[in-house]
């Protein structure tokens, strides 16, 4: 049988429109990635890893007076329990807390922290 021939019932047999080829193939990685970001859901699986590892990031009393709120845009909310810790957070230790999430998370993750009393 004449091979355009066997493909073309072949297609028609399996309900495939035309010739398929290789190229029109991707990988399922790419595929599930772009529906992730169009859905919004990459940010927020990088928001629960934050979650996760805050205490380990911070440190036990740091975590047990604070707790990250949301990640949007780069920017990682943290709200506070108290003014004092609020202080100490913003003016003392937040270059060295950003800097340990951007080398766990990426610069492009966390590029900022705000905190506030809530």
């Amino acid at each position: 049988m004449n091979r355009r021939l066997r493909e073309k019932v072949l297609a028609e047999w399996r309900g495939l429109p035309g010739r398929m080829t290789a190229h029109t193939a991707t990988p399922i990685g790419e595929g599930v990635k772009k529906v992730m970001e169009a859905l919004g859901l990459g940010e927020r699986l990088n928001e629960a890893q934050v979650m996760q590892c805050w205490k380990d990031i911070v440190g036990e009393f740091i975590a047990t007076h604070s707790c990250p709120d949301r990640l949007k845009e780069g920017v990682l909310y943290v709200n506070v329990i108290q003014p004092a810790v609020l202080y100490e957070l913003d003016r003392e230790l937040k270059p060295q807390i950003l800097k340990k999430l951007k080398k766990e998370f990426g610069a492009k993750t966390i590029r900022e922290i705000r905190f506030r009393v809530g």
